[in-house]
């Protein structure tokens, strides 16, 4: 019996989804989704009103989400939508939820290139929290612009 792999996205709660999609698409080279066609289509169905949009990169988005896709994955043109390596962020803006996260991100650039990755995300907003070396290895810890941990390795 053949398995396919099972799709999957990783979520993640920020207080302004849009600015952490363009933060993340830099850091990893991935696309911002465009949703504008799809909601576009939803308001003029009437299936949407226009308090769930905002105006964003001048287009239409939704207000309380935006995501970023690996750019050679398949997508749906229709909604622009990853359906493949893909990172969505949903608008949380209770305070209590911007507790430590226990789930972060491991970048790994090219061998001996750590420091330049370093500074081109600091470039983009994050900042060092501190830099690790044990006998298994060494990388930098990293917080991004709302103060989610990840490593660059």
């Amino acid at each position: 019996m053949t398995r396919e792999p099972v799709h999957w996205k990783l979520v993640l709660d920020a207080r302004d989804p849009h600015a952490q999609a363009e933060f993340w698409a830099a850091a990893l080279h991935y696309t911002f989704e465009d949703h504008s066609l799809l909601i576009g289509k939803l308001l003029g169905l009437g299936a949407i009103t226009q308090e769930l949009v905002l105006r964003h990169r001048d287009r239409d988005a939704w207000r309380d989400a935006a995501a970023v896709r690996h750019p050679t994955d398949p997508y749906d043109p229709e909604s622009d939508t990853g359906l493949g390596r893909r990172l969505l962020f949903n608008r949380v803006p209770l305070p209590e939820k911007t507790a430590r996260n226990r789930l972060h991100i491991d970048l790994h650039g090219p061998e001996g290139a750590r420091e330049p990755e370093v500074e081109r995300l600091r470039a983009l907003g994050a900042r060092v929290e501190a830099n690790v070396a044990e006998p298994a290895g060494s990388w930098t810890v990293m917080t991004d612009p709302e103060g989610n941990e990840f490593c660059v390795h």
